[in-house]
């Protein structure tokens, strides 16, 4: 087990889980393949700066793959709330 670790083939195998995830997520609602993107592309770009990181790469590829995963995550933090802003603001009760 600890080779998995030290090797950084756990990101690898975790990788492997997202992208089964991906595949079930995009065969219920094909249609909605970029909130997919949105919500797993951050924590796939998150797991290979983890991965360069158990490999002791430059700091560069580390921090590439950090900064990688701010626009993916900002853009679901955008989208989600303009979702919740069009729910609230369609109905008015009194």
């Amino acid at each position: 087990m600890a080779h998995w670790f030290e090797s950084g083939q756990i990101v690898f195998f975790v990788l492997g889980v997202i992208a089964v995830e991906a595949t079930v997520l995009l065969r219920r609602a094909p249609h909605r393949w970029i909130d997919v993107v949105l919500q797993l592309g951050p924590g796939a770009f998150l797991l290979l700066a983890v991965y360069h990181a158990l490999l002791r790469s430059a700091w560069p590829w580390v921090a590439a793959f950090l900064a990688a995963s701010f626009p993916f995550h900002a853009a679901d933090l955008w989208r989600r709330w303009r979702q919740i802003e069009t729910r609230s603001s369609g109905f008015i009760r009194n």
